[in-house]
């Protein structure tokens, strides 16, 4: 049996391809499908398969271009309510990949839907290899439980407690377990960062797993979940219909400098994907940056949303190729077109450029005058360790409300290393705080041996 796992590190995001004997299929397939018809062919192998585990919420699925493209077909959970052509499946449903037995596991907890699947690979043996657990299982936690508007948390979280004791625990111990998310993704809490586990591994180390009684397993999955970003619930629903080939996008359009300061001056979103130090040093007023060098997609999903039409600003060509693809692989597909000549055309226009200014960790623990900290990590990054006296208020809250700080003090925000910081210094200086980026973040912080504290989370 052929097996690859390709991972998408800007979306934390894992897909599977698989196969043998000429068949092949494709395990919850990225917006951009071509990497797995490239790779099934380079194997002689025929994609006539396509498992869904779920209907994705936090990026698009390529599902309905791969079978447009290869003529495979789709298989889901029944109570999807899919809206394009598939095969709804059921628990203990089965399917053959050459000499690969692939069977169903209903399990219902991170969406009603969700289903896993157990890969037999039947030229070694009959005893599963291993289980593609989708959002329900996870490297060190479990899928979010908040997902659905047919369900509470509550519910959803009784049926997960369900589908872990009764279906996948019930596996033997030495089953790979694959999930469709790494560290970093807001589909989950605090995911280690391996790629793969085992059902052994996970039974012994992750913490939902430890959780024995099932109210308390409840509650405590539905006690501070990270905010649930607005444009989830709009790519489950694109997921549902089936996304529009990548094809068919329109091409981005050049924007003159004149023309962007209106669109700023009328509330238009600019969106700067160069690196956070080209960011600082030179930007167009009121711009936001996220850099393509991080979870740039899904960051942009959660600050930004899927409707907000953003004029992109990159250095290169292939840049905004770049960014235009990942937008397109959280749903956000109308752009008004980019910056023609980026910031050097925007400064030869004769328009102002502003900076972000930044400070090291090392400045910051020596500052003497009034000057007020930003944390903009996770709960559970913070609970683990912080800078005693800084305030605590996650990047994922920020679409929703921005922080109520003073504005007549000075802002130094920080995350871990940099980056997030980055998204949230930009944002609070298009809303008019005075704000510095702290270089390095906490890392940086905690590296040069400066004091540190823990505890339960005090938002800002």
């Amino acid at each position: 049996m052929y097996f690859e796992q390709f991972y998408l590190g800007c979306l934390a995001h894992a897909s599977y391809l698989f196969g043998s004997d000429g068949d092949a299929a494709v395990v919850d397939p990225q917006r951009d499908v071509g990497i797995y018809i490239d790779a099934a062919k380079k194997q002689g192998l025929q994609i006539r398969h396509i498992f869904e585990t779920h209907l994705h919420a936090d990026f698009v699925s390529g599902h309905k271009e791969l079978a447009a493209r290869t003529g495979a077909t789709i298989y889901i959970g029944e109570s999807a309510d899919a809206r394009f052509p598939h095969v709804a499946v059921t628990d203990g449903s089965e399917a053959q990949v050459g000499r690969v037995r692939v069977k169903v596991l209903a399990t219902p907890g991170h969406t009603p839907e969700s289903i896993c699947f157990v890969v037999t690979d039947e030229e070694k043996s009959q005893a599963p290899w291993a289980v593609l657990t989708g959002d329900t299982l996870f490297i060190g936690d479990i899928g979010r439980p908040d997902l659905s508007k047919s369900h509470t948390p509550q519910q959803l979280a009784a049926m997960m407690y369900d589908s872990l004791h009764t279906k996948l625990l019930t596996l033997p111990n030495e089953v790979l377990v694959y999930p469709a998310h790494g560290a970093g993704s807001l589909c989950g809490r605090n995911m280690r960062a391996e790629r793969s586990s085992t059902i052994g591994t996970e039974r012994l180390t992750n913490y939902a797993l430890q959780i024995k009684d099932r109210d308390d397993f409840v509650r405590q999955m539905t006690s501070n979940l990270p905010a649930r970003p607005d444009y989830f619930l709009e790519d489950a629903a694109i997921n549902r219909a089936g996304a529009t080939s990548l094809d068919e996008l329109p091409d981005l359009a050049p924007i003159a400098p004149a023309e962007l300061k209106n669109m700023l001056e009328h509330g238009g979103a600019v969106l700067d994907v160069r690196p956070s130090d080209q960011f600082a040093a030179a930007q167009v007023p009121g711009s936001i940056n996220i850099a393509l060098s991080g979870q740039f997609a899904s960051w942009a999903g959660a600050v930004l949303g899927l409707s907000s039409q953003p004029v992109l600003i990159a250095e290169t060509k292939e840049q905004l190729a770049e960014a235009r693809m990942r937008l397109a692989r959280v749903g956000i597909e109308d752009l008004r077109g980019y910056l023609d000549g980026g910031v050097e055309e925007w400064q030869r226009a004769g328009f102002e450029l502003a900076q972000l200014p930044q400070m090291t960790v090392q400045e910051l623990a020596t500052v003497d005058h009034a000057l007020q900290v930003l944390d903009v990590r996770r709960q559970a990054e913070w609970e683990a360790g912080h800078i005693p006296g800084a305030l605590w208020y996650p990047l994922d809250r920020f679409k929703a409300a921005l922080p109520p700080l003073d504005r007549n003090v000075i802002t130094a925000v920080h995350c871990a290393s940099g980056y997030r910081s980055a998204i949230a210094a930009s944002l609070l200086q298009r809303a008019g705080y005075h704000v510095i980026n702290v270089i390095g973040g906490f890392d940086a912080w905690e590296q040069a041996q400066l004091p540190t504290t823990a505890g339960a989370a005090v938002g800002a």
